[in-house]
Formats: C-alpha cells, sequence, structure tokens
C-alpha cells in the first residue's frame, strides 16, 4: 500500500458521522462477557455473535471499520462469506487487533508494558493477506500513587511507535491506543497531567521511528476522574479538558481522533463526544472507537433468546451506532 493509499484508508477510517466498532475481545475477556449473560463461550457462539454484530443492516451508515480479534478475521457468515470480505463488500473497512496483552514492567512495581513486537512483521503481513487494512495496538498507563513512571510511558511510547511503522511497512494503518485507566481516585486535573504527558511522549516517539502521521488514528482515551473519586466533573468539563489536551500535544496532520469508552456508561460516552464536537474549530475530525458501550445492550437482550432475539438485537446495535455518529457530528439530542 502507498503513502497515498494509507492516508486515504486513515481518512476513511474517521469519515463524518461515522466511527469504529471494536469486537476484538480476546477469548478470555468474551468469555467473562458472555459469562454475565448465560452464553455458553464456544467458538460458534462467538462467530455467531459477531455475525450479529458485523452484519447489522445499514451498519456502514454510521461505522466505517471495526476491529477484529485473531479468531474472527479468520471466521465466515453463516452462509459461508469470509467475514474480511462480506466487510469490504458492505462498506466497512477490517481492522485486527495485534498486540499480546500487557506484562509487568520489570523495576516498575504496579505498572505494564505491552508485548507482541516479536514476529509481528510476519503476523501483520498474514492479517493483510486475509484483508484487514488497519491494526489496533493498546497500550495501559495507570494513575497512582507515584505512578506512571517516566519508564512505563516512554516503554509504551517506544513499542506503540515500533508497531506502528511495522504497520505502514505492511500496507495497515496504525490505530495507536494509550489508555489512560479510569480505575482510581485522582481528579480530573491529575488526568490532564498524565494524558498530556503521554500523548507528548507517543508523538515523539512516532517521529523518532519515522511514522507517517497522515496514515496514522490515535485512539485516546477522554480526560476524566478516576471512577472512585469523590467530585466527578460534569460533561462540559470533560469535553473541554479533553480537547484542551489533545490541541497541546496532537499534531494537526493526523486524519482524525477516536475515543474509547474505558468504562464510562452508554450514555457519557456519546454526551462527552457530542460535547466536544459541540465546542468545534478542531484540526482533527472527533469520532469513537467503542467496544461495551455499542455492544452491551444488544448482547444482554441477545442472550434472552438466540435465535428469537437476532433482529432485535442488531437494532439495539444500529441504534447506538446512529446516536455515536450523530455525537461525532456534534448532533446527537439525548
Amino acid at each position: 500500500m502507498s503513502i497515498e493509499q494509507l492516508a486515504e484508508t486513515a481518512q476513511a477510517m474517521v469519515a463524518a458521522g461515522k466511527g469504529i466498532i471494536a469486537i476484538d475481545e480476546s477469548t478470555t475477556t468474551i468469555a467473562k462477557r458472555f459469562e454475565g449473560v448465560g452464553i455458553e463461550n464456544t467458538e460458534e457462539n462467538r462467530r455467531a455473535y459477531r455475525e450479529l454484530l458485523l452484519t447489522t443492516p445499514k451498519l456502514s451508515d454510521y461505522i466505517s471499520g471495526a476491529i477484529l480479534f485473531d479468531e474472527t478475521l479468520r471466521q465466515s457468515t453463516k452462509d459461508g462469506v469470509p467475514f474480511a470480505k462480506y466487510m469490504s463488500d458492505n462498506g466497512i473497512i477490517p481492522g485486527i487487533k495485534v498486540d499480546k496483552g500487557t506484562h509487568a514492567l520489570a523495576g516498575c512495581p504496579g505498572e505494564v508494558v505491552t508485548e507482541g513486537l516479536d514476529g509481528l512483521r510476519d503476523r501483520l503481513k498474514e492479517y493483510y493477506k486475509l484483508g484487514a487494512r488497519f491494526a489496533k495496538w493498546r497500550a495501559v498507563i495507570t494513575i497512582g500513587e507515584d505512578i506512571p513512571s517516566g519508564t512505563c510511558i516512554e516503554a509504551n511510547a517506544h513499542a506503540l511507535a515500533r508497531y506502528a511503522a511495522l504497520c505502514q511497512e505492511c500496507g495497515l494503518v496504525p490505530m495507536v491506543e494509550p489508555e489512560v485507566l479510569m480505575d482510581g481516585d485522582h481528579n480530573i486535573e491529575v488526568c490532564y497531567e498524565v494524558t498530556e504527558a503521554v500523548l507528548r511522549s507517543l508523538f515523539g516517539a512516532l517521529y523518532e521511528q519515522n511514522v507517517l502521521l497522515e496514515g496514522t488514528i490515535l485512539k485516546a482515551s477522554m480526560v476524566i476522574a478516576g471512577k472512585d473519586c469523590e467530585e466527578q466533573a460534569d460533561v462540559d468539563e470533560v469535553a473541554e479538558s479533553t480537547v484542551m489536551c489533545l490541541k497541546s500535544t496532537v499534531p494537526a496532520i493526523l486524519p482524525g481522533v477516536v475515543f474509547l469508552s474505558g468504562g464510562q456508561t452508554d450514555e457519557q460516552s456519546t454526551a462527552h463526544l457530542n460535547a466536544m464536537n459541540q465546542l468545534g474549530n478542531l484540526p482533527w475530525p472527533l469520532s469513537f472507537s467503542y467496544g461495551r458501550a455499542m455492544q452491551q445492550a444488544a448482547l444482554k437482550l441477545w442472550s434472552q433468546d438466540l435465535k428469537g432475539n437476532f433482529a432485535k438485537a442488531q437494532a439495539v446495535v444500529y441504534e447506538r451506532a446512529k446516536e455515536n455518529g450523530l455525537a461525532a457530528l456534534g448532533k446527537w439530542e439525548g
């Protein structure tokens, strides 16, 4: 893929009023989601659930792409059409999660680094052949007593940048995700400081590794107080703080920013995105790349009757996509 094609794909991922659906839960994570609603964690149930999401009628009205797990990229619809082909034929860009998860960072108690660079070039080549056109790598930053350390931030930023460079070499748009967790009792000011430091380190590392920013997407966490903080900021403060933090750290040449929901409720994640876009005068599109906030209600409904509620659950998925698509334009009315 040429530089121009990488940029075109990245721009298509953040097309006006569209966002990304994240259905890249590992087998272990989806097991927990299924267990919570009483669904047996079998390969067929996982395949059927991903088909429910990806074949939602008119999904591409508000969804530009979907992040898949390795297993899902290799699966097909019940009619035998590979998911990647079905998506491409229906205007949705296939993406793939490529990191190998977090591991304890040596010498930094309580902190983790994301691994998966070993053998990544070959995996990316295979994923491209299977139809993927963008990838995702998630780093995790925890706020706590005396953390995050500079070592943790730099280690994760370096890994994200090496991953991004490899992606572009193999023709895939890298989605870089440095998630600052909501876990903890920190206030919004502390979250701002940490998020700013993380993003500055990330874009410095991307520059050092010769990553083409025009062909890169940032998946960011919002600037928000820890979930155990007694003083929770209102919607407008979260929106203003997040946009200010992005403006001070993210180059304007980046095609766009998509947000993770990160433990927020469905309504919170939509309201915050909407408020940001209502601020106007933004250097880049701000959209969404939600997982739980897109799926939770539909999964619960589907679990009550896997065959009978299939279409009803799809209607819920479409409605959530529409609400977030409108929020990406600042036109959601609640």
